[in-house]
């Protein structure tokens, strides 16, 4: 190679995007202080293969190795991208028209725009306003926005750096995530099956190496493994995926789309309307049901309530009984195609895949496919050799072990200095709280010197769920069940049981609690609920409403809620500070690593952590010596390799010289019980974590505290309407809105992260180009529903509802079945009129604003009724002469959104 190509130096650095994990990395070159060029990073860089122990898969005369190289992704090759993006934040940013000493025009929020301030303006204004509303209305007043999935760090994480700071002063308002990634599993899996704590099988041990050695069909039920997992850990389950198929493995997808998965591994396609998966599988049970074709042995050995699940497809209940031709109405699966795919499955080893479960989990009443399909694994004989429930991503998330045989001989606890989740003080008992980012006793014995930083404060006092944010503000006061936590993560015992947890869901929470205030200050490190939530239009209504008397974020990029934000404060990337990361997740080797600043800093950017020093320092030195621990960034990292353990294995001064310690494979691991098999083989002395300890087709939990729940019944049923959802086709509504829309995670982004990535936005499934030069979020749409409507590929239409309009271009294809469209979630929001229409491509702005169900505190962002129409050019000089301002906004032609749209003066 030429020595002009040669780096001046490198760097590892993450490219996950899940947030508390750093996950998978690359290999950053940099060059005169800019970053150059980004890669895989080579194993054997510095590692032998007797050092690593490469695992391996054998099965039918073939074996799987994973590669001796990080699967990096596109998000990762092309994340310089997002470092230098137009969009960046440099410096700190406030309102023009937000005068925190007078008039702050909340109705003006997202069509205001910035003024450049002064770091020591910035953070002086944020504590000034913090101690104004504590002294006025108390600590829980300000609302904590704070979650995942922003970029992978640990000692200045994306999320939860306010948290901590926010309890030095007193207290505040948890945003509680809810189940985003496990819906349906959560408030319906588990009711059958228990597996905590989300009701995803648990536990995994092994599950992968089994499929491969005794499943004959694979059933990628709304799964995409060639999108969900790559802004976790890279492009493992694509290997996989293809190695299935070398191994005779039949993979079909079941899916309203022929997804990227699907177009490349499938065997069969089954496409199905959105959100109808219920009616399939009841369709599926009636078959099995009638021709005796399901495992009656192991039905009486391991399940509760069979008979009653009988008597409701079979339709004794309610007089309907649940044929395929009774099905294939619903779900659009032609009759036939049901009897064949039951006949198939009942005479087959059959596992199911997922990523998370996207839009299969996360519709209206997504408790019920999610209950169904583990009934459906029961009826064959769940837990036996080949039939299980895997996924394709989080490998080592809930598990002792892993499944893939990469379960390290010891796993070093990394500590994560913030703790963005934490339940509320009293609303779980001690031996459930999460306690996710403590320092164990054995890590302070290691490194006293976190102790100060780590040290546990009071816990929030109230919470709202993520979900209900919008209502709880715009309404005063809301109410639910449940979600007292993001998840638990007890320490399963030896035989990976876990107490349960299902009775807390049936615990009735109110907002505000007595005695405490409603939220006027909202600070945010998460700022994507507009565009990543339930019903965003109405997320855009809260923060624009006048209880909201300041709102500050914090963030590398100007996008989503950050357009409705008072204060803005700059946020450096990944790229441009010290970390110290860990790769658990991608699924090839697990390891520790050093990082190091690519370039400096850009702007007056700071990290998460230093932002909130900063606010620390201005409210007095007592604060900031607490919140800081009086330890500079290079000093935590030290500490934090101190408080793994590792020097045990590799001194400080080595690892700082190789970068990277790759933890050895225990090949043990590989020879224990795959899945289930223990509660297969002796469900007696190995029971489910469900009250009965065997599968429940008849949820007792449920009996007991809700029967009479019509939107989550006892048994699972399929739901037409509701008091919380009417978004059938069935319904008067589809007459005005005929088609159901589903979204996906999209293949060019994780979430909205990447969106701005110029590379990825001349691919014409990430952005499309139309004819006035605006690139737009591109719409799925099926030849047939096109035609209908004149509309044509590329031409700009408007997808909408009563909740509001978003604006797209049309990607005519057959890839999608007719009576459907398609867009993808985490299109940046550019919005014309706030809470109205958006042409950015924001397609949550429009999602239903009721929970999951009633009763079951969750959102429903995919399968809700819609209309497309062609956009006429009489129409878009309408909207341009009404809202100049809007449509004048500076725009990036390569980038889009930018920050100069929304800068008064530089």
């Amino acid at each position: 190679m030429s020595n002009k190509f040669k780096p001046d130096s490198q760097s590892l650095v993450s490219f996950s995007l899940m947030g508390p994990e750093s996950g998978a990395f690359c290999v950053v070159d940099i060059n005169d202080g800019k970053m150059t060029r980004i890669r895989p990073y080579e194993y054997d860089t510095e590692y032998t293969d007797t050092h690593c122990n490469p695992w391996k898969i054998e099965a039918r005369g073939k074996t799987f190795k994973p590669p001796q190289r990080v699967n990096l992704t596109h998000f990762g090759l092309a994340y310089k991208n997002r470092v230098y993006s137009p969009n960046r934040v440099l410096y700190p940013l406030k309102r023009v028209d937000w005068d925190p000493k007078g008039e702050r025009n909340s109705q003006n929020r997202g069509k205001s725009g910035y003024v450049r301030i002064s770091w020591d303006e910035a953070a002086q204004i944020c504590a000034d306003e913090l101690k104004r509303i504590k002294e006025t209305y108390g600590p829980e007043a300000v609302l904590c926005q704070s979650d995942m999935h922003g970029e992978g760090k640990h000692v200045a994480p994306s999320h939860g750096c306010p948290n901590r700071l926010l309890s030095l002063m007193g207290g505040y308002t948890l945003q509680m995530r809810n189940m985003d990634s496990w819906e349906g599993w959560y408030w319906g899996a588990k009711h059958v099956w228990g597996c905590e704590p989300v009701g995803q099988q648990a536990p995994r041990t092994n599950l992968i190496p089994d499929i491969a050695k005794h499943s004959d069909t694979l059933l990628f039920w709304g799964c995409d493994p060639e999108v969900t997992p790559l802004g976790f850990g890279g492009h493992l389950p694509t290997l996989l995926c293809y190695w299935f198929t070398e191994l005779g493995i039949k993979s079909i997808y079941i899916c309203p789309d022929l997804n990227y998965g699907a177009a490349i591994h499938a065997d069969k396609w089954i496409p199905i309307l959105p959100n109808t998966d219920a009616a399939l599988q009841l369709a599926i049970a009636y078959q099995w049901i009638t021709n005796e074709t399901y495992d009656q042995e192991y039905i009486a050995k391991h399940a509760y309530g069979f008979d009653k699940f009988v008597d409701y497809v079979l339709g004794k209940e309610d007089g309907i009984p649940k044929t395929p031709a009774w099905a294939s109405e619903k779900c659009g699966v032609a009759e036939w195609t049901i009897k064949a795919l039951a006949r198939h499955w009942a005479k087959k080893i059959v596992s199911i895949l997922h990523g998370n479960g996207g839009s299969f989990i996360r519709g209206p009443y997504s408790s019920e496919p999610a209950r169904l399909e583990i009934m459906l694994l029961g009826m064959q004989g769940l837990g036996k050799p080949g039939v299980h429930q895997a996924k394709m991503i989080e490998w080592n998330m809930w598990a002792k072990t892993y499944p893939v045989p990469f379960t390290p001989k010891f796993l070093p606890p990394m500590p994560h200095c913030a703790d963005p989740l934490r339940p509320v003080d009293g609303d779980l008992p001690e031996e459930l709280n999460m306690k996710r980012f403590c320092l164990t006793p054995e890590q302070e014995e290691r490194a006293p010197e976190l102790i100060e930083l780590f040290k546990q404060l009071p816990a929030p006092k109230q919470f709202i769920p993520r979900c209900l944010v919008h209502k709880a503000i715009t309404e005063g006061h809301a109410e639910w069940y449940g979600m007292h936590c993001f998840s638990t993560s007890q320490v399963p015992k030896e035989n990976n049981y876990r107490l349960p947890t299902n009775k807390y869901q049936f615990e009735k929470m109110v907002y505000p609690r007595p005695g405490l205030s409603r939220v006027h200050m909202i600070w945010s490190s998460a700022p994507c609920n507009v565009t990543c939530w339930n019903n965003g239009n109405l997320f855009i209504d809260a923060y624009r409403h006048p209880d909201i008397e300041t709102f500050v974020v914090q963030h590398p990029w100007m996008e989503n809620d950050c357009y409705f934000a008072d204060l803005i404060l700059p946020v450096l990337t990944k790229h441009e500070m010290n970390d110290l990361g860990n790769d658990y997740s991608s699924g090839v080797f697990q390891s520790i690593y050093l990082v190091e600043p690519c370039i400096e800093p850009r702007g007056e950017s700071l990290s998460d952590f230093d932002v909130c020093a900063k606010v620390a320092e201005k409210l007095g030195p007592e604060y900031y010596d607490a919140y800081t621990g009086k330890l500079s960034e290079k000093e935590r990292v030290r500490f934090f390799y101190k408080a793994t353990g590792l020097e045990e294995h590799m001194s400080w001064e080595e690892f700082q010289e190789k970068k990277i310690f790759v933890l050895p494979i225990d090949e043990e691991a590989q020879h224990l019980p795959a899945g289930l098999y223990n509660f297969y083989a002796d469900p007696e002395n190995n029971p489910l974590s469900t009250p009965t300890g065997l599968l429940e087709y008849s949820s007792s939990d449920i009996e007991k505290h809700m029967p009479d729940d019509p939107e989550r019944p006892p048994v699972p049923h399929w739901i037409e309407k509701s008091e919380s959802h009417d978004e059938r086709l069935s319904s008067q509504r589809a007459e005005k809105y005929p088609l159901l829309c589903m979204s996906n995670h999209g293949r060019w982004r994780m979430h909205a992260q990447c969106d701005d990535v110029i590379w990825t936005r001349e691919i014409e499934t990430m952005k499309i180009r139309a004819k006035d030069g605006y690139q737009y979020e591109p719409l799925w749409l099926n030849p047939i529903e096109a035609e209908k409507r004149g509309i044509k590929h590329g031409d700009i239409v408007k997808i909408f509802n009563e909740r509001g309009i978003v604006l797209a271009a049309a990607y005519v294809t057959e890839r999608l079945i007719p009576r459907t469209c398609y867009i993808d979630h985490g299109s940046r929001l550019d919005p014309i009129i706030p809470g109205v229409l958006d042409r950015g491509g924001c397609i949550n702005s429009i999602s239903p604003t009721s929970m999951t169900s009633k009763n079951a505190t969750g959102m429903a962002t995919s399968g809700y009724l819609v209309q497309v129409e062609k956009v006429t050019d009489e129409e878009m000089e309408n909207w341009k002469k009404k809202y100049p301002e809007a449509f004048n906004r500076k725009i990036d032609k390569a980038a889009g959104v930018c920050l100069d749209g929304w800068l008064i003066k530089k």
